[in-house]
């Protein structure tokens, strides 16, 4: 029952009493990746690497000696993080057996705190997608597929027809993280969020999902997409353990000039009692155009939540926002064409067997190395920056992101704290449905409701709500001031406190582990 339990309060607490050693959670928890395998969460799984790193910290234990609050604590990292010693591919044949000799920051100083690292997760190729289903090691199954609550729901078919057809998908970019710590592999794992794709994964999985403002954490080590929107993103079980992560993680680095200079003071959020004087905004602009009847409802009750405990809702406007899924993609597409430019055959990873020439070499390598998804992105990107269209699409498309910053500048100056959102569309898609469109037309239905906050490197966190008529998870947005992530946390911890997220019963799981859940009552708030 240890693997379901809180950071803070009960596991470091277990661990520091001698309840469990660091050895015995690691064990645990790589046990549970073998019998959730069929979930295709982990690309790599670093089991002699954790053992040793979980032996150290006991040793430290034992010493009366522990590094911190994460001491012994398993994670598993997203596989476009660089880790030393362990295979890093981004979930393609371009980097297949590229091995880095250095660790990101970012996964550096969890290792410093005495995290143990499990294994490296599974993605959409160079984390370009909405539903972690375009890697080259195939699709990531959503846990709560295989979940006792969604298995109630769904309309009963022949058991082989219905255990290939009717699972659903986790969401992206980040969809092996938020499957790890949504199915209790790990207790908490990195993303990354370029325009959503920490926060999306965690709506669809049942989990906690943070993107901190953009310069809070290091990017030094993750494999760029969009170096201006691109933040590490943080997944956990609650709110609590999001802080704990952020404070281990958060801060300058001299190896990344866009984190701040000042110093980073790691906190515990407080038990907000009080919200009267709290003002929640919701952004009229995101009643979006596909917006299930379901999420509209968990919206406007979430709303009346705050709005009956005694916090100020007001309706606010951020009329540029209706721009913002277009622009983004210009200038996404615009900086992926540059930062590919580096996967040449060259210097690391793939290198075709074609050899005519230099330019045959490099033609023949990204063929082969990039999936279709990949090299659509170059090509767009490519379009947007030549000569003649620079003023058109990519200048144009800056200005934009200047008014979209703007908007949300303008709504916190008026005396809003923080905004209230939905972070998808709808519930998580059954897989055979999702593949019916193409990987550019669903990332940007997906992320309509994300990307925004990227554009103006606000911090924002998805937390889990309610299920779903299917019994799938459904979560809120919130969105905060820059660099105001304890207010943001604290008022994320108090919702999550009301709506009494229900915890996964993963009935696949527990013909292979039985009796590991301690299973809460159903959701209260739906």
């Amino acid at each position: 029952a240890v693997l379901k339990d809180g950071l803070r309060s009960q596991v470091s607490a277990a661990l520091k009493e001698g309840q469990v050693t660091p050895t015995e959670l690691c064990q645990r928890c790589l046990a549970r990746i073998k019998s959730t395998k069929f979930l295709n969460a982990y690309i790599t799984v670093a089991e002699e690497t954790a053992l040793k790193q979980a032996e150290e910290s006991e040793e430290r234990y034992k010493r009366g000696q522990p590094l911190g609050i994460l001491d012994g604590i398993p994670i598993a990292v997203k596989d476009n993080f660089n880790t030393a010693g362990i295979e890093t591919t981004c979930a393609s044949n371009m980097l297949k057996g590229y091995i880095s000799p250095y660790n990101a920051t970012v996964v550096q100083k969890l290792l410093d705190q005495g995290a143990v690292l499990l294994g490296k997760t599974n993605l959409d190729e160079f984390a370009m997608g909405s539903g972690s289903t375009d890697g080259v090691f195939g699709p990531v199954r959503n846990p709560w597929s295989y979940s006792k609550q969604y298995k109630e729901k769904s309309v009963p078919k022949s058991h082989s027809e219905d255990e290939e057809s009717s699972w659903v998908i986790t969401g992206g970019s980040s969809g092996g993280s938020a499957a790890a710590v949504s199915s209790f592999t790990c207790f908490a794992a990195l993303g990354s969020d370029t325009g959503g794709s920490t926060r999306n994964p965690a709506a669809h999985c049942g989990v906690v999902g943070l993107k901190p403002t953009y310069g809070l954490i290091s990017r030094h080590g993750l494999i760029p997409l969009v170096n201006s929107m691109d933040v590490p993103g943080i997944l956990t079980r609650c709110v609590d353990d999001a802080a704990v992560l952020l404070g281990s993680l958060a801060g300058h680095d001299p190896k990344d000039s866009t984190t701040i200079q000042d110093d980073f003071r790691p906190f515990e959020l407080p038990n907000l009692t009080d919200v009267s004087k709290l003002s929640i905004g919701i952004p009229k602009e995101y009643h979006a155009p596909g917006l299930s009847s379901e999420i509209l409802g968990l919206w406007s009750k979430a709303a009346d939540l705050f709005k009956n405990a005694g916090a100020k809702v007001v309706e606010v406007s951020l009329p540029h926002t209706r721009y913002s899924i277009v622009c983004y993609h210009v200038l996404c597409t615009a900086e992926v064409a540059s930062n590919m430019a580096r996967f040449d055959g060259l210097e690391y990873g793939h290198r075709s067997d074609k050899k005519d020439s230099t330019e045959s070499m490099y033609a023949a390598t990204r063929r082969e190395g990039f999936n279709d998804v990949v090299r659509g992105r170059i090509l767009s990107g490519n379009y947007f920056l030549l000569k003649q269209n620079y003023e058109k699409y990519f200048v144009k498309a800056q200005k934009v992101r200047r008014l979209i910053a703007n908007d949300f500048a303008k709504v916190f100056r008026s005396g809003v704290d923080i905004l209230l959102t939905p972070t998808t569309l709808s519930d998580a898609a059954p897989y055979t449905e999702f593949i019916q469109e193409d990987n550019r037309t669903r990332s940007a239905q997906d992320d309509v409701l994300t990307q925004a906050a990227n554009m103006a490197g606000l911090p924002a966190i998805n937390v889990p709500t309610a299920l779903s008529e299917r019994g799938l998870p459904v979560g809120l947005q919130f969105i905060g001031r820059s660099f105001q992530e304890k207010q943001l946390l604290t008022v994320a911890k108090w919702f999550e406190k009301q709506v009494q997220f229900p915890m996964i019963q993963l009935e696949e799981v527990k013909r292979h582990d039985n009796g590991v859940f301690q299973h809460q009552k159903s959701a209260s708030f739906s």
